[in-house]
């Protein structure tokens, strides 16, 4: 039975990943470098921390990580606060809330910083749903590693065993699979170059997904 279902955020609850996309280009252009799609696609579901040291290994930039995570963050939340279309995915209020009135246990696990998850909740309205916020700016390593997944399920009130993770992304469906997780791969308008071959179940839309069906979807796999 599933009693938790663990939530990345960027391209699973909210639509962020095309502005990521703009204000990671506009950050580009002023660090005077050129990181192709294809490149850039590999980072999706990274923290910016593994994201720009990356970078600066392979551009050789002077300024120091935590400068450029800054630097980053900023055009984003003004971009954030000013984009009048960004919203959620469509139907994925509607499954949080079902799987929160079924009595369901919800946790955010995304690799964004603390600020960004905070304004996310704040806009949405979101807390009231979720019991815990994990950001991926509190370990070493980000996704595919699966440390934040096994923090996360270790706070759950449940077992492991009856946790799931929803993604997006290939590291996030990685790092999933690597912690030993039911995951449920989705792709969205913007997934582009992810790759959900590693997910247990892919979806489309959110209107896919309710209690019954995650149920169903656990319960099939727990009898293979």
């Amino acid at each position: 039975m599933v009693k938790t279902v663990i939530f990345d955020m960027d391209g699973v609850i909210v639509d962020t990943e095309p502005l990521h996309y703009l204000v990671n280009k506009e950050h580009h252009k002023a660090l005077n470098i050129e990181v192709t799609d294809e490149v850039y696609s590999t980072f999706t579901g990274t923290s910016n921390k593994n994201y720009f040291q990356t970078l600066k290994n392979m551009f050789e930039l002077a300024d120091e990580v935590d400068d450029l995570i800054t630097y980053k963050n900023d055009i984003f939340l003004e971009a954030f606060d000013h984009s009048e279309d960004l919203d959620l995915l469509p139907g994925v209020k509607d499954l949080i809330q079902d799987l929160f009135q079924n009595g369901v246990e919800l946790i955010l696990a995304s690799s964004s910083e603390k600020v960004i998850i905070d304004k996310v909740f704040e806009r949405f309205g979101l807390a009231p749903y979720f019991s815990h916020r994990v950001s991926g700016e509190d370990f070493p390593e980000s996704k595919p590693n699966p440390a934040i997944f096994e923090y996360a399920a270790a706070l759950s009130k449940a077992p492991k065993s009856e946790c799931i993770v929803i993604e997006d992304s290939t590291n996030g469906i990685k790092a999933a699979k690597a912690a030993g997780i039911y995951c449920i791969g989705y792709i969205g308008e913007h997934s582009g170059l992810q790759d959900t071959a590693l997910a247990d179940k892919v979806i489309r839309h959110f209107s896919e997904l309710n209690y019954d069906v995650i149920q169903q979807l656990k319960a099939t796999e727990d009898t293979k």
